[in-house]
């Protein structure tokens, strides 16, 4: 595996013990996790993957830290660099923007040169509506950890085994 970051943004708490959760499936030292709030533009220059997440806030909106942060990778080199994302949601109560802002970074980074990996289908999910779906799915996983704690885990080993060979 090339040398990973994984970034996240959490107001809460989860996101960040998703990132870590991600970080130790993927084993001891192979990934560094990072707080968005922590990064500029330089910092992907470190690494060939990145593995971006975070929450949705209110009407599908990014988790607060993530603005400055978009704006730092939006000015970072991401061409050919492998991106993969990830959020986290909540299905019943914001069901018709559920995990939106992942669709948000990736609305904002797609015409970066970077190559996406990681769509998820939306079969097993149960929402209304999600900006993070294109051509009928995620355009990264999608995790609601308040409704659904017990799929997380196993949601997190299918994502990770279906984007291993392009880290």
């Amino acid at each position: 595996m090339e040398k990973t970051c994984i970034i996240y943004g959490s107001s809460t708490g989860t996101c960040q013990a998703i990132a870590e959760n991600i970080a130790g499936k993927l084993g001891v030292g192979a990934a560094d996790v990072l707080d968005v709030s922590s990064i500029d533009a330089s910092t992907p220059d470190a690494y060939t993957n990145l593995i971006l997440g975070t929450s949705t806030w209110g009407a599908g909106e990014l988790q607060d830290d993530w603005y400055d942060g978009l704006e730092a990778l939006k000015q970072a080199n991401l061409a050919g660099k492998t991106i993969a994302l990830f959020g986290c949601g909540d299905s019943e109560s914001y069901g018709d923007t559920f995990c939106s802002a992942i669709g948000e970074i990736y609305n904002a980074l797609k015409d970066c040169g970077a190559k996406f990996v990681g769509a998820v289908s939306t079969d097993g999910y149960t929402y209304d509506d999600s900006a993070a779906v294109v051509d009928g799915c995620f355009v990264g996983l999608a995790l609601d950890d308040v409704n659904e704690p017990d799929k997380t885990d196993c949601r997190i080993d299918a994502w990770l085994e279906s984007i291993k060979n392009s880290l």
